[in-house]
């Protein structure tokens, strides 16, 4: 039986693997109570934040989940030929519109990529959708050895 092992990304790694954006799973707990779901995610390299847009359908379970301030943590991984890799980032969410951005922000959050995708059996246009900022307090990688 042969032993996967890994070694920390730097951080040129991290940001390569985070790149502009793209999916990841992003879980909350309230109290002893978990919770996870898989998100679009911005990434802003000069900043070192992520940005997160949550759809929320009628009577959604998030909403319970999701408050300005609540601590998350993010993951995004991917698999190549050269073996895995993962980013965690840990922090709190704080939500965002385009016009409470500063202007630098605002830009960055235009430059990057956030996916629309949807788990819903409803039209995008029936959901209501609410963008969040990842303040991490701690982003930590690691990949295949």
């Amino acid at each position: 039986m042969s032993r996967v092992q890994s070694t920390e990304l730097d951080d040129a790694e991290i940001d390569s693997l985070l790149g502009t954006g793209g999916i990841g799973v992003i879980s909350f707990a309230d109290g002893d109570e978990p919770y996870s779901i898989p998100v679009s995610y911005g990434y802003d390299s000069n900043a070192e934040c992520l940005y997160v847009r949550f759809g929320f359908a009628d009577n959604s379970e998030k909403r319970q989940f999701i408050d300005d301030g609540v601590t998350a943590s993010l993951v995004v991984m991917a698999e190549s030929m050269d073996g895995w890799q993962s980013v965690v980032a840990r922090g709190p969410l704080h939500k965002v519109t385009e016009m409470a951005l500063d202007s630098q922000a605002a830009e960055s959050v235009r430059k990057i990529n956030i996916p629309f995708v949807t788990i819903y059996d409803k039209r995008a246009s029936e959901l209501e959708f609410e963008l969040f900022r990842l303040e991490p307090d701690s982003i930590t990688g690691r990949r295949e050895r």
